[in-house]
């Protein structure tokens, strides 16, 4: 009797023990409370060129916010001399010109917010240069978020090599809203 009330007792503590140490299952209200980027979502493989397009299209976007930010604030005060000098970061080599087209367009319709949409790289031959342009719609809103209009833009790129060891490069816009080079060519007629 003794042994069996050892054993009872036994089988109870273990069971207890087991019952103790089972690894209870979390809600999934806790698993997104306690997830982040890394270990929610795979990894997305991008052959070159949608990476390309994918940049491309959050430079023209972060450039397009920064200069709604420009054109609403006064431009006299240290914030807009900071947002300008952000602007100037997204080109290879800025100069006073380098906005006028742009921020002349967002003065004259009152753009509060832009956003890009259908955005897509390509490349032009022009003598023995390969030049990149960007072509995408920007849609501009005002102040009550009401669309102003969609406009077909293009963006001239570059990517420069930061180091020979890895496969890094840095985006550069050469010429923001500009128009693609026409090819040569000869008007066919009589010349006065």
């Amino acid at each position: 009797m003794k042994r069996i009330n050892n054993f009872l007792i036994f089988t109870v503590l273990l069971t207890l023990f087991v019952a103790c140490n089972k690894k209870t299952e979390a809600s999934d209200l806790d698993k997104l409370r306690n997830s982040n980027n890394t270990k929610s979502y795979p990894a997305v493989q991008m052959d070159s060129m949608q990476a390309i397009n994918s940049i491309t299209k959050q430079k023209v976007q972060e450039l397009l916010d920064l200069s709604t930010l420009y054109v609403n604030g006064n431009r006299n005060t240290e914030v807009d001399s900071f947002i300008y000098s952000q602007m100037e970061s997204y080109f290879h080599k800025p100069d006073s010109l380098t906005f006028k087209r742009m921020l002349k367009e967002m003065d004259s319709l009152k753009v509060k917010t832009a956003k890009v949409n259908d955005l897509n790289v390509y490349k032009e031959f022009y003598k023995k240069d390969t030049l990149d342009y960007a072509k995408f719609n920007v849609e501009y809103f005002d102040d009550k978020n009401k669309s102003l209009g969609s406009f077909e833009k293009n963006a001239q790129y570059i990517l420069l090599s930061t180091s020979k060891l890895k496969r890094e490069f840095k985006f550069y816009f050469l010429d923001f809203y500009s128009k693609p080079i026409k090819k040569d060519s000869t008007s066919v007629g009589v010349a006065k």
